[in-house]
């Protein structure tokens, strides 16, 4: 009966693809002229971009360079690392930055330095320090992906690194030192799969919100080293990358918190052994508006997952939902995920990435957990159907108030190298305005993961991306100054009751009218983790009205407060 129902819903997806794609090509029509965009009640005009990016990674002494071992063989790992995570480690307030790396192929061990792992401490001047070595974070295996937050409450954010066949769980001990508690955490070992996993990417969410962080992790494909099937062509120079379709895949995992520094895997107890999907990208927000943040899981050449919290423990509601296939109804190499809210309406959308010639998704949330295909209304499917996209993020790159998407661009093989990619939200809907970001943007690569950080804390939010077997970038935000001035306002959360992380907050900023609503989460693009501090562009404001719902159920009015500052609220004892 499932099997029919879901039948029928792609069945009735797809006969809706003529449709859309008529609205494509007018929208294409219009988009040859200048034009005028009503949307949320409001007319905007579309202005010119205003965004000036700068690599400054080599003068800021980030030297990092992500090796995937490549040598022709056409290893299927070789495609999927490159995670980033911003975690302020040292606890003074600025964000500094872990790389994860690869390995030797096809023994996936770390047979140097040059495949380690790094961690850079922000010089809080504009450049950053190598302390691998000393902190003990230089890792081992192939890396892919991670996720930070402070899962044993202690107020040290911790790192739990995803790979090729091992996990790890590297404990913070507010000494600039990472010990790897893996084992005595219970988390050694593949356990409800039964066999080595794949790992991609894993996300630090409380679902049960009694304080303390859990976790959840996409799996990818079981694969073992050497048994890659070939594709493209016997020959060296015409092997290819294999299709996903050739790889079976490996289900999601969850692992509950102990509260005693230990975990204890609960995949069964939740229900998910039967989600399966190749899962890269994860995003976490209260999408259904019921005070339980959730989890989307961008597949890829799989459907969609998106697991709605009860309270008690997660189910799969993709279908229902309407996020588990795109607008015609069809699976795409689903990348980078991120929730944010695109319209203004004050609820949580979701934008995934895929390859050229796929175009990324938009869904957009119409309220009580359900969506609706909006990649034609936000202009982005005709944007994006010439580029591959992995790691993104929605983020007011411009301080006017609306998301911004950024995109590393860069397809499976070298020659699908491709820049990353800037699109502007103009009230709703996206421009791409990659042109006009700077010169140095354009430069073409194999870019993977990203993360956002305002580095320098000047107001405006920065990115790192890597790329594949080249040198890190970091894209200082160099937008310049609008007169009048356009403002911001950062929070940097603690919990009291809730985690101290604040993972899962609710944070309202009531401005010139507007109400902004953004979700604690530094789950955001692809493999990767993104600052937990929450921004926001205020426009022309000066003043904002922030208001907290925390994780716990607490509420927390902080009132009005002047723009351009950083406020680092605590959860109330009581």
């Amino acid at each position: 009966m499932r099997f029919r129902l879901t039948a029928k819903i792609v069945a009735t997806r797809r006969s809706m693809q003529i449709s859309r794609r008529n609205v494509l090509r007018m929208v294409s029509i219009l988009s040859t002229g200048t034009i005028k965009v009503t949307l949320a009640g409001r007319a905007l005009a579309q202005s010119t971009p205003r965004i000036r990016m700068v690599n400054g990674a080599a003068a800021a002494g980030l030297n990092f360079v992500l090796r995937n071992s490549a040598e022709g063989r056409k290893y299927q790992v070789e495609t999927l690392p490159g995670g980033l995570g911003v975690i302020d480690f040292d606890g003074d307030g600025w964000p500094d930055l872990f790389c994860t790396n690869g390995a030797s192929l096809p023994s996936i061990t770390k047979t140097g330095p040059e495949y380690w792992n790094r961690l850079y401490r922000n010089n809080r001047d504009g450049t950053f320090s190598d302390v691998t070595e000393k902190s003990g974070l230089a890792g081992t295996g192939y890396s892919m992906g991670v996720a930070v937050g402070d899962y044993n409450n202690d107020g040290h954010e911790d790192l739990f690194v995803v790979g090729v066949h091992a996990n790890h769980l590297y404990r913070n001990n507010g000494d600039g030192i990472f010990a790897d508690v893996t084992r005595e955490a219970g988390m050694a070992g593949p356990g409800s799969l039964g066999r080595p996993a794949w790992s991609v990417g894993a996300c630090w969410i409380d679902y049960d919100n009694d304080g303390w962080l859990d976790l959840f992790i996409s799996n990818y494909c079981d694969w073992e080293p050497g048994t890659d099937p070939i594709c493209g062509g016997m020959q060296d120079q015409a092997r290819a990358y294999c299709h996903p379709d050739r790889y079976r895949a490996q289900s999601m995992q969850v692992y509950h918190n102990n509260r005693d520094g230990t975990f204890t895997e609960v995949t069964r107890k939740q229900g998910l052994p039967e989600l399966v999907g190749k899962g890269m990208g994860l995003a976490v927000a209260d999408f259904a508006g019921d005070g339980f943040p959730g989890i989307f899981v961008a597949n890829d050449n799989a459907r969609n997952l998106l697991l709605r919290n009860r309270g008690k423990g997660f189910a799969e509601v993709g279908i229902d939902a309407g996020i588990a296939y795109n607008g015609d109804g069809r699976n795409i190499s689903g990348m980078g995920a991120d929730f944010g809210d695109i319209d203004g309406d004050g609820r949580p959308d979701i934008v995934m990435t895929g390859l050229k010639n796929e175009t990324y998704e938009v869904f957009l949330n119409q309220g009580h957990g359900v969506f609706d295909d909006g990649s034609v209304r936000t202009g982005l499917l005709n944007l994006s159907r010439r580029w591959n996209g992995w790691g993104c993020g929605l983020v007011d790159l411009d301080n006017d108030g609306w998301l911004d998407l950024f995109v590393a661009g860069g397809g499976l093989d070298t020659q699908d190298a491709q820049s990353n990619r800037v699109f502007l939200n103009h009230g709703g809907r996206f421009e791409d305005a990659t042109d006009q970001v700077g010169s140095e943007f354009s430069r073409p690569a194999l870019h993977r993961g990203v993360v956002f950080a305002d580095f320098d804390r000047d107001g405006r939010m920065d990115a790192a991306v890597t790329a594949l077997n080249a040198p890190i970038e970091l894209w200082w935000n160099r937008t310049e100054k609008e007169n009048p001035p356009r403002h911001w306002l950062q929070l940097r959360l603690s919990g009291h009751k809730s985690n101290r992380s604040a993972i899962g907050a609710e944070v309202r900023c009531h401005a010139a009218g507007r109400i902004q609503v953004r979700t604690v989460s530094g789950s955001v693009g692809y493999a990767s983790t993104s600052d937990l501090t929450v921004h926001f562009g205020l426009g022309e404001a000066t003043r904002a009205v922030i208001e907290i719902r925390w994780p716990s159920g607490r509420i927390q009015n902080i009132g009005e407060v002047a723009a351009d500052q950083r406020l680092n609220p605590v959860e109330p004892a009581e």
